[in-house]
Parts: C-alpha cells; sequence; structure tokens
C-alpha cells in the first residue's frame, strides 16, 4: 500500500501544472521566511518572560498613608 514512483510523478506533474514554475520559488522562500520569523518569535518569548519575572511591580500603596499623618 505504499506510494509507487508513479504515483509520486503524477502528484510532482500536477503541483507544476497548478502552480508552475514561476510560483514555486515563491511560495518556497514565503514558507522559509515564515519559519525564520517563528523561531525567532520562539526563541525571544522565554527572555521577555524572563524579564517580566525579574522586575517585579512595585507600588507606593504605604507612601501616602505615611504623608498624610506627617502633614495633619
Amino acid at each position: 500500500m505504499g506510494l509507487s514512483v508513479w504515483q509520486i510523478v503524477l502528484v510532482v506533474i500536477l503541483f507544476l501544472l497548478l502552480f508552475g514554475r514561476g510560483k514555486i520559488p515563491a511560495l518556497m522562500s514565503d514558507l522559509a521566511q515564515g519559519i525564520k520569523s517563528f523561531k525567532t518569535g520562539m526563541r525571544d518569548e522565554p527572555e521577555k518572560d524572563e524579564a517580566r519575572t525579574l522586575k517585579p511591580e512595585v507600588t507606593d500603596t504605604a507612601e501616602p498613608a505615611a504623608q498624610s499623618r506627617t502633614t495633619s
């Protein structure tokens, strides 16, 4: 039930007829660019997560209460 050589040749010929010689390199270029972009995004994402965990948010809720006591 495997693919024979004739079936593979038929698929390749149909692919060439449908997309033509000019569109195939453009499709492959777009595909490669998308893969590179995805890899870059996956590589950059952990760095952003680490930066978020290393910088805790500081809230100044205690200062206004302390200032109101000293000014009264």
